[in-house]
């Protein structure tokens, strides 16, 4: 799900809807809110980028040095795509503001945090955000402290720390917040939701977020409620069942998962039917191994094949066959539950236990890379970093996916040393949740 700044600073009407950071005095013309006094062009600017005007809050501040001003030239940079020059403004306006001024400064990380989310910064210190939570919540600006904290879960999100995302989001109340607040909440199930594989809640949830937006009235946000939405009637995976296949959404796989049918799962390395799930995502050889044999079922596998398959050996010797022994039957106790394995004259063959029928759930796309794909296929520019953050792996790691990629023509990157950043256009005709990493046992 991509992330798009629409911070604004707080109206004279005292506006404070999760997208917003405070200002404190400006110069002349002034009126008071809440015991900040507020001038009119600030005043003005920071109702034009509440509404997603920001040329219009430039128009009123673009000369202008005070911190207020500062923050808000920031936030309106950041509208307009201009990150690194949002940064900098921000980072000024928090030095700008005097030590008494702290729920100012407080706002203004806000805000910069949202900007690292959105520039794919993962590494930002989410220390400074937590900080700053605290220290709007001691002011009583309870709505930007529920903004820092959603921030916090999309960063979860992207890093695939999905149990953490729900603990933090569970002790969330949208309902006293505003339109764009509540909205952002329902991004946040949908999308936790839909890498649970959950389509009736993530459908529900965009439905909630919609009509927040509307009320917003803020036309990114509804942008971004209508993408996300899209992405839910795009096929999310490949179905693969006696030789042919088929593409699946959301939907599909929600019932599939609910039919009893035993899945062997591709996507997250794990087999399934009905409740009961046995993951093999730390166990690669196994994996390989419960897929030829539901490939193949219900027919058996030749023992040469299985072990070109799971240990990718050009020739075979006695060593093999002992190793594929003991493999079947640690593959044989892990699958006891679901499935039993037995041994033919050639090879082996996969018995599911309750099951009629077996099938392998694929990803739309079988690539090396496919996981480094699919979280560029955001759109946005990561940052070798950033990515090896999300995959749980080293960086060298990420940068050789990346020059793979490149190689291939599949990602470009942009900018150089350290500001390079990799990037590819959405990728047409499929969705990214079946192929973003999934939390690992333990995690």
């Amino acid at each position: 799900m991509s992330v798009a700044v629409r911070l604004a600073f707080a109206g004279p009407d005292g506006l404070m809807d999760g997208r917003e950071s405070g200002i404190r005095k400006g110069g002349g013309g002034s009126d008071k809110c809440g015991g900040i006094v507020l001038d009119s062009l600030i005043t003005a600017a920071a109702h034009a980028l509440a509404g997603g005007d920001p040329l219009g809050a430039l128009s009123r501040v673009a000369l202008r040095e005070d911190p207020p001003a500062l923050a808000l030239r920031g936030i309106a940079m950041a509208q307009l795509g201009d990150l690194d020059r949002a940064r900098a403004l921000l980072r000024r306006a928090g030095r700008a503001f005097g030590p008494k001024e702290a729920l100012a400064r407080a706002r203004c990380v806000v805000a910069e945090a949202e900007i690292a989310l959105a520039s794919r910064d993962l590494g930002w210190p989410t220390q400074s955000l937590e900080a700053a939570r605290a220290i709007l919540e001691r002011h009583g600006d309870r709505a930007n402290a529920a903004h820092a904290r959603y921030l916090a879960i999309r960063r979860l999100l992207l890093i695939g720390r999905l149990d953490e995302a729900e603990r933090m989001l569970a002790g969330l109340d949208p309902a006293p917040l505003r339109p764009a607040l509540r909205a952002a909440h329902e991004l946040v199930v949908a999308g936790i939701a839909m890498r649970r594989l959950r389509a009736t809640v993530a459908h529900a949830a965009l439905d909630r977020a919609g009509r927040a937006a509307r009320d917003a009235g803020i036309p990114a946000l509804a942008a971004e409620v209508d993408s996300v939405a899209h992405v839910l009637t795009r096929p999310a995976a490949r179905l693969v069942a006696h030789g042919e296949e088929r593409p699946l959404r959301l939907d599909d796989i929600e019932t599939l998962l609910g039919s009893g049918v035993l899945v062997v799962d591709a996507c997250r390395h794990v087999v399934r039917e009905a409740g009961t799930v046995v993951s093999l995502a730390t166990r690669p050889v196994l994996f390989a191994l419960a897929r030829a044999l539901a490939e193949a079922w219900p027919g058996d596998v030749p023992r040469e094949t299985l072990i070109a398959r799971a240990f990718r050996a050009r020739y075979v010797d006695e060593s093999h066959r002992a190793r594929l022994r003991v493999e079947i039957g640690r593959l044989r106790a892990a699958l006891r539950t679901l499935a039993g394995l037995r041994a033919t004259q050639r090879g082996f063959a996969l018995a599911p236990r309750r099951s009629r029928s077996v099938v392998i759930l694929a990803p739309t796309v079988e690539d090396q890379d496919s996981v480094v794909l699919a979280l560029l296929a955001d759109g946005e520019a990561w940052s070798s970093s950033a990515l090896a953050l999300a995959l749980g792996a080293s960086q060298r790691s990420a940068q050789r996916a990346l020059d793979r990629l490149a190689d291939r023509g599949k990602v470009q990157p942009v900018g150089r040393g350290r500001a390079r950043r990799w990037m590819t256009p959405p990728m047409p005709g499929f969705t990214t949740p079946l192929l973003l990493p999934p939390p690992l046992p333990g995690d």
